[in-house]
């Protein structure tokens, strides 16, 4: 008896641990479902100058904003080349773009992307110089210079070429030096608004009590389905960090809409896992016209005044799929139930899209359709 109550307690802890890890399964954090409004990044553009590329730069007679800068660039030397017949191939005009990370600080180095603006070929062995990097508002954040590694070539001969990715694209890796920084105070913030990335009603509410049960007063409430405004109590010493540190762990099971996404161009389909179907017949059968040309030629007699003519010969053939019949597609409680009643119908992607379409019009689909 003692045995058997022993393997019960076990069996009952093991059923138990299961159904909380399933649980567990289902939930994100709040640190995945949402983020902080206002930290952010910021997108960062400038213009600049690429030099020792090996003949594979912009054409200065196609291109004259390169050779504009070029002249530019070198007159700050202390070259002058005004008037002078340039045509050097070593050079490209590029654009550079960067993101600004949130709360990067001075000296903070970050990656830039460069691609190339004019005719060049390839960007391949060439070096970025000192490139000012401006944000939406005109000012200058951070400045990139350094070697290109660029992913793609191009090799070619006197009859045939080889190009492998894009050649007139590169990366610099930390290439870009922070210059200036964007102002957001978070520590002195009395309130903080939460930004759903997915919103949704349920999810909003569902994170304000998650927070608020966490804390034991009612400091955060669902403003609108994408957001949560989150009030720093007394206890937190008035550091918004320390109570947003506290609650980005928190596990809280997400609620979205059902939804079906189409891909017509690819035929891929993606089910939410709250898609229904009511019970609904459905009958497929594909028409296929199949014409063969089998052109005939016409000999005439030897002593005859007749031409050769060639007669055309064509034959057509229609298969409509008789044998199909109708199939039922009973109203389903889950998403594998629904997936294995669309199987069952022995269809392929491109058939089932038309078929989901059909199924939301006639009502029986409880479910919103996005088609990409």
């Amino acid at each position: 008896m003692w045995f058997t109550a022993v393997a019960r307690t076990f069996a009952f802890a093991a059923a138990f641990f299961a159904v909380v890890a399933t649980a567990e399964a289902a939930t994100s954090r709040i640190k995945d479902l949402a983020s902080i409004e206002g930290v952010r990044e910021n997108q960062l553009v400038g213009y600049g100058i690429v030099v020792g590329l090996n003949g594979t730069g912009d054409s200065l007679n196609n291109a004259p904003f390169t050779k504009q800068s070029l002249q530019a660039m070198l007159e700050r030397m202390g070259v002058n080349t005004r008037g002078a017949n340039m045509r050097t191939a070593n050079v490209a005009a590029v654009m550079v773009t960067a993101n600004l990370p949130p709360f990067s600080t001075q000296g903070t180095r970050i990656d830039v992307a460069i691609s190339a603006l004019g005719d060049a070929k390839s960007l391949q062995g060439g070096t970025l110089l000192v490139t000012p990097l401006m944000g939406a508002d005109g000012e200058v954040y951070a400045i990139a210079q350094g070697a290109l590694a660029v992913g793609g070539f191009t090799a070619k001969g006197e009859a045939a070429s080889v190009t492998r990715g894009v050649p007139t694209s590169a990366r610099i890796a930390s290439g870009a030096l922070v210059e200036r920084e964007v102002e957001f105070k978070l520590g002195s913030m009395r309130a903080v608004r939460l930004a759903l990335r997915n919103p949704d009603f349920t999810t909003a509410r569902r994170i304000a009590l998650a927070i608020n049960d966490l804390i034991g007063v009612p400091s955060a409430e669902p403003v609108d389905p994408s957001t949560v405004r989150l009030t720093l109590p007394p206890k937190f010493n008035g550091n918004i960090v320390d109570l947003i540190t506290d609650i980005e762990q928190l596990a809280v099971e997400p609620d979205l809409p059902a939804k079906v996404v189409i891909d017509e161009a690819t035929g891929i389909i993606v089910m939410g896992q709250d898609v229904r179907v009511s019970t609904v017949a459905v009958a497929q059968g594909n028409l296929t016209v199949t014409v063969t040309e089998q052109p005939e030629v016409s000999q005439p007699n030897p002593l005859a005044a007749g031409q050769t003519t060639v007669v055309p010969r064509t034959q057509v053939t229609v298969d409509d799929s008789s044998k199909k019949r109708m199939a039922i597609v009973n109203q389903t409680v889950s998403l594998r139930e629904l997936v294995d009643g669309l199987n069952a119908l022995g269809i392929g992607p491109r058939d089932m899209i038309t078929i989901l379409q059909a199924i939301k019009a006639a009502g029986a689909l409880q479910a919103d359709i996005e088609v990409l």
